[in-house]
């Protein structure tokens, strides 16, 4: 074979090559393509609370709330009677004081 055979020869298996590397690269893209594809979104969870357990939070709230105000009612009328009670006791005291210096 001449030179020029050989180059010919050559040329010819570079471009069937090169076909061959052109059909490869194009089956790697579409497998990386099917790859690829997103997932479907993730379907939305329902809460599972029914509205009855609402409506018993809500009372139960309505009832915890009235039961801190009725104690908090308590307390101010305790000050109230304790604070009563303190300035009996001084006046009394008071008393006792000026019927001893006497």
């Amino acid at each position: 074979m001449s030179d020029l055979e050989r180059a010919a020869r050559e040329a010819v298996d570079a471009q069937d090559n090169s076909q061959q590397l052109a059909l490869i690269a194009a089956v790697l893209q579409a497998q990386q393509l099917v790859q690829q594809q997103p997932a479907p979104p993730a379907p939305v969870q329902r809460s599972s609370v029914s509205p009855a357990a609402w409506v018993g939070v809500g009372v139960g709230a309505s009832v915890l709330l009235v039961t801190v105000a009725v104690s908090a009612v308590a307390v101010a009328i305790s000050a109230v009677a304790l604070t009563i009670c303190v300035l009996v006791l001084r006046g009394v005291w008071a008393d006792v004081q000026k019927d001893r210096r006497r």
